[in-house]
C-alpha cells in the first residue's frame, strides 16, 4: 500500500492551542490594534504587527496560567513587537503618508471632527511618554487592567508599576498641556 493516510484510525486531538485560538483572535483582535497604537505604532503598520502579536500567542498559547487575564499577556507581547518596531524604525525612516481615514457618515461631522482630534491629541501625547511608564499608563487608565495583572504581564514589582504610572500621568499631563492649541477668548479654540 501507498503513503495514504490511514482513515480507520482515530486522528489525534488538535491541540488546545489551536481550538482555542480563533476565538481568541477574534475576540481580541481590536484590543491588540488599540494598544498597538496607543503605543506609538503607527496606523500604517499597526496591522502588521498585530498579527505578529497573534503569531506569538499562538506559539505560547500552550505555556500560559489559564487562571490569568488574557488581555495583559497579550499587552505583554505587543509591548515587547512594538519596542522593537520602534527601534528598527529609528534606524531606518520612511517618508509616506498615514493612511487615510474612511469618511465619517455620522449625521455630527463636527463632533466626529471633534472627537478625531482629541485621538490624535491623546496618541501624540502618549507619544511624548517613556515606553516603559507609557505601557503601564496605557494598560491601567485606558485598558483597565489591574495593577496586580499589568505586574505580572510587564514582569517588573507592583510598587515599581505604580511608580512608572504616577510618572506617566505627569509626562502625559504636561504633554496634553504643551499640545492642546491655546483656548480664544469665549473659549473656542
Amino acid at each position: 500500500m501507498g503513503a495514504s493516510a490511514d482513515i480507520t484510525q482515530p486522528m489525534e486531538p488538535a491541540p488546545a492551542a489551536a481550538v482555542l485560538f480563533p476565538g481568541l483572535y477574534e475576540a481580541e483582535l481590536p484590543y491588540v490594534l488599540r494598544s498597538l497604537r496607543r503605543l506609538g505604532v503607527p496606523a500604517a503598520d499597526a496591522e502588521d504587527l498585530t498579527h505578529e502579536v497573534f503569531v506569538v500567542a499562538f506559539q505560547s498559547l500552550d505555556q500560559i496560567d489559564a487562571s490569568r487575564p488574557l488581555r495583559p499577556w497579550l499587552f505583554g507581547i505587543a509591548l515587547k513587537l512594538a519596542a522593537n518596531f520602534r527601534r528598527k524604525a529609528q534606524r531606518s525612516r520612511e517618508v509616506g503618508d498615514e493612511a487615510l481615514e474612511a469618511p465619517d457618515d455620522r449625521a455630527d461631522p463636527e463632533g466626529a471632527a471633534a472627537a478625531r482630534q482629541d485621538r490624535e491629541l491623546v496618541l501624540r501625547a502618549l507619544g511624548d511618554v517613556e515606553l516603559d511608564r507609557r505601557a503601564v499608563f496605557v494598560m491601567y487608565e485606558l485598558n483597565g487592567h489591574s495593577m496586580a495583572d499589568i505586574a505580572e504581564a510587564l514582569g517588573i514589582p507592583v510598587n515599581t508599576a505604580y511608580s512608572r504610572l504616577r510618572l506617566a500621568r505627569a509626562e502625559f499631563a504636561e504633554s496634553v498641556r504643551r499640545l492642546r492649541p491655546p483656548e480664544l477668548p469665549g473659549g473656542v479654540a
